[in-house]
């Protein structure tokens, strides 16, 4: 790769840099997109083994590209996901290469565009699309000693129960990824606890419906981007065992040990928020409001969808739910494991600093960054509230790459303005 030139360099081959490549390639746009590893890699290797995706395939796909072996309203498991974008990258001819990572991308001194070095040699490139996606590094909170004896892992190296040592675990999250987890390690035996904070809990199915589609007709994947600061609240829903509605309630009926926010830990002991019954009560209330607007919906359309009054039917409150637990000697309960779903924080040092605000995120404007020449795709709430998932990282890229195409029209312009000057001297 030594001293190539490009026009457009796209870094990264999930879903935001097959998706970027696709548009480019329609608009005949020259790119290459590098990746470090496979195509989709953070599908195959950092997630756990059951993991399916949380929309049904007639949702979470691209457009010209079926799951032609998974049920429309079915949940495709995590590999057939990344075959999904392998097949959509051959399909496409997207000019991947595999097994190089983007160590720097740095302004080129008196010419447009960047210089580029990776594991492979360095390349020029004027302009690069950053679609490496919101889930590079995990986050642990620094809450309990990595000397305190008890095995600390990421959601993100969990595959499955047999690789954790025999005891008790503790799952801190209960988004998407903390519920799925602590129910199959809890359905494998084990005693799990689980550290339930804030969330929004929507219905999974509703009416016959798909929750993806409520979203859709109700207008609420186009949903602006939060203030910067803002605080993000988790969508605990799950496509696994077929999908279905997630209920703390029932997850404490049967078995597993809810408890609140996780707060510190002190000499063997994990202390936990009094807020335990706020937080499901909160859950309980972004459900009941999605199912009033879906029911609004319905009469206003004259449709015809069945009522489904049991949605609104919460069971009896558990124990550990009206008796909460604020605290847990993690020897004494015979907890060897703490498990953290406690999501992921992006990477970009890799990139020049005017396309990072001061604590190293994204500055952008729908994905143009204030670098120019630079560009993200993949971003959670890049325009809106569906930016991250499959299909809303397709809409971004289009915008993205009109961007590029504009850019590409004024520099032909001012090439061709200056060979004009040129010939007239």
């Amino acid at each position: 790769m030594s001293s190539q030139e490009i026009e457009v360099l796209v870094v990264g081959a999930g879903q935001a840099g097959v998706a970027m490549s696709a548009h480019l390639t329609e608009r005949g746009i020259r790119h290459v997109v590098l990746e470090r590893g496979r195509i989709a890699e953070r599908w195959r290797s950092e997630r756990w083994d059951s993991l399916v995706a949380n929309g049904p395939a007639w949702h979470d796909r691209f457009p010209g590209l079926e799951f032609d072996d998974v049920d429309p309203d079915g949940f495709a498991p995590k590999e057939r996901v990344a075959d999904y974008f392998v097949e959509y990258a051959e399909m496409i001819e997207s000019p991947i290469r595999a097994g190089i990572e983007v160590l720097s991308v740095k302004h080129n001194e008196g010419s447009p565009g960047f210089l580029v070095e990776t594991t492979d040699g360095a390349l020029v490139a004027r302009h690069v699309v950053a679609a490496t996606g919101p889930f590079q590094k995990p986050v642990i909170p620094a809450v309990i000693p990595a000397d305190s004896g008890v095995l600390q892992l990421h959601s993100s190296t969990y595959r499955n129960p047999e690789q954790l040592p025999d005891g008790g675990v503790l799952v801190v999250g209960a988004g998407s990824s903390g519920v799925q987890i602590a129910d199959e390690i809890r359905r494998s035996g084990r005693e799990v606890y689980l550290s339930v904070g804030r969330h929004d809990r929507p219905p999974r199915r509703y009416r016959g419906r798909d929750f993806v589609w409520w979203l859709g007709v109700l207008g609420k994947w186009n949903m602006s981007t939060p203030p910067q600061g803002a605080e993000h609240v988790t969508i605990a829903v799950s496509g696994a065992g077929g999908g279905k509605t997630v209920d703390f309630r029932s997850l404490g009926r049967s078995g597993i040990t809810l408890v609140g926010r996780t707060n510190d830990y002190r000499d063997g002991t994990v202390r936990f928020a009094p807020d335990l019954g706020q937080n499901i009560a909160a859950g309980d209330a972004s459900l009941l409001a999605l199912l009033d607007e879906a029911d609004a919906y319905v009469e206003r359309n004259g449709l015809d969808l069945p009522d489904e009054p049991e949605a609104r039917a919460f069971g009896a409150d558990p124990v550990c739910v009206t008796d909460p637990l604020l605290e847990l000697d993690l020897k004494a309960a015979g907890v060897e494991t703490v498990l953290w779903a406690t999501g992921f924080r992006a990477d970009y040092s890799w990139l020049p600093g005017g396309a990072l605000d001061a604590e190293g995120r994204p500055a952008h404007q729908r994905g143009v960054s204030a670098e120019p020449g630079v560009y993200f795709v993949g971003l959670p709430w890049q325009s809106r509230r569906g930016s991250s998932f499959i299909w809303g990282v397709w809409h971004d890229a289009s915008y993205v790459a009109d961007q590029i195409q504009i850019q590409i029209t004024y520099a032909s312009y001012e090439n061709a303005a200056l060979a004009a000057e040129g010939a007239a001297r």
